[in-house]
């Protein structure tokens, strides 16, 4: 009986065993008259069949009828059915166990419809772990760290609380901001560059469309490692020649980068120091690592390939299944030595703004705290918000210079909003962040005011 790991993530399912990767696949299904092909013959036919092409089904696990009339005979879950029966056949063997990791993106309902899934099969599972938990196998002594990976649709972030092991504090999960995204965007600036420089639109047919996808891969593994990118296409006997500067690869997912920096930054308190573990896949992304540590500061810890499979097999080999059947494990303990992050302060270089605006009225930020809320206070600093607001307390949250930075403490019951996401007591302010108190809500927007020395 071996003992088996399956991470469940749909940009790549994978399986691996003690000695050898197994399978890794995406989680696309091509829906043909005859047939239903899973994985990665059905990627390769994304671009060139679209509308037969289904790829939530991992995601949005349910039982429910698929929306396409042709297929409504079928289900999500009858699909996750079909390639796990396609993954189990292909890798194991009768009598072997398995343990698995699951992405934040699948809720209580989702994964009891995985276990009966699994159990159709009559494959043992040994245990069901948090993915986040899986990969994170280090002590990060003097940081908080935070687990990044992508999914096909999403990106995952997974706050860790560290006493004595590691174990899910809180997770946000950025919707549109998966490899589906990026790869839409990466595509759109390609073929811009194919149809600049050589005339030629390789999203004209179905057929060039599938080549860049297909090609992709290759081409952000340069962007990755080099200064610009040579891209070339054969169609019908020619070749097509285009260059991308890998800076303009990067900037062509800056608005997905920046709704993960956004969510990113409001999981850190202004008094912690960063330690943000990027999976192999979210550290392949061109740019991504070095805009996190950019915008967020601390350090970025790249994460070896398959290190989340690697970590459920190597945590979860002695674990028996228990009477009362499986629950999702959240905590784990480490297993691999400590590191120790240098706590550092001004960390990050999103800028530091002066002023915050109200209205049409700037106000300064010094190390005297100005207060926000609905009623002002005459012996200190404040912004008096006026008029009534649902969800604005009378002492609201607080703006002030600490070391360098400047800081938003939320004192309300109600919280308080950074970029549209509601902060953890405190947070570090950039140039251009939005603050948002109540609801519809009170909008401020952080500026730098320019000294009249230039300054």
């Amino acid at each position: 009986m071996n003992l088996i790991a399956t991470h469940l993530n749909d940009a790549e399912i994978s399986l691996i065993d003690s000695e050898r990767l197994l399978y890794r696949e995406p989680g696309f299904a091509l829906l043909e008259d005859d047939q239903l092909i899973t994985g990665s013959a059905a990627y390769a036919a994304a671009r060139l069949k679209p509308r037969r092409i289904h790829n939530e089904y991992w995601s949005k696990l349910q039982t429910q009828p698929l929306s396409d009339l042709r297929f409504q005979h079928l289900s999500a879950a009858d699909l996750v059915s079909q390639q796990f029966e396609q993954v189990w056949r292909k890798a194991a063997e009768h009598g072997d166990r398995l343990v698995v990791a699951v992405p934040a993106y699948m809720d209580n309902a989702s994964l009891g419809l995985l276990l009966g899934i699994i159990a159709e099969y009559k494959v043992p599972v040994v245990a069901m772990v948090d993915a986040a938990v899986a990969a994170t196998r280090r002590h990060y002594k003097n940081a908080i760290p935070v687990h990044v990976d992508l999914s096909l649709h999403s990106t995952m972030l997974t706050r860790m609380s560290q006493e004595g092991q590691a174990q899910v504090d809180r997770s946000a999960v950025v919707d549109e901001s998966g490899m589906l995204a990026l790869n839409d965007a990466w595509i759109r600036s390609i073929a811009a560059a194919f149809v600049k420089q050589s005339r030629f639109d390789p999203l004209h047919t179905a057929e060039t469309e599938q080549l860049l996808q297909d090609k992709l891969p290759q081409w952000l593994a340069e962007a990755s490692s080099g200064n610009a990118v040579e891209l070339e296409i054969e169609y019908r006997g020619i070749t097509h020649k285009a260059e991308l500067e890998s800076l303009q690869v990067a900037e062509a997912a800056e608005s997905v980068y920046q709704r993960i920096v956004s969510n990113l930054r409001a999981l850190y308190r202004a008094d912690e120091t960063p330690a943000i573990q990027l999976s192999s896949r979210a550290a392949r992304m061109p740019g991504l690592a070095d805009m996190l540590k950019a915008r967020v500061g601390g350090e970025v810890y790249l994460l070896e390939p398959g290190a989340t499979a690697r970590g459920v097999l190597a945590r979860c080999r002695d674990m028996q299944r228990g009477d009362s059947g499986v629950s999702l494990i959240r905590q784990l303990a480490w297993d691999q030595s400590p590191v120790v992050a240098e706590s550092q302060e001004s960390q990050s270089n999103g800028g530091t703004p002066s002023h915050v605006l109200f209205g049409d009225k700037a106000y300064m930020i010094n190390s005297h705290p100005l207060i926000l809320g609905s009623q002002s206070v005459d012996s200190e600093r404040s912004i008096d918000l006026q008029q009534e607001m649902p969800g604005v307390s009378r002492q609201h949250c607080s703006l002030q210079t600490e070391h360098g930075q400047i800081v938003v403490r939320d004192s309300s019951r109600y919280g308080t909003f950074l970029n549209g996401h509601r902060i953890d007591g405190s947070a570090v302010l950039q140039i251009g962040d939005t603050l948002r108190m109540g609801t519809p809500g009170h909008e401020l927007k952080l500026i730098l005011v320019e000294q009249p020395d230039g300054a």
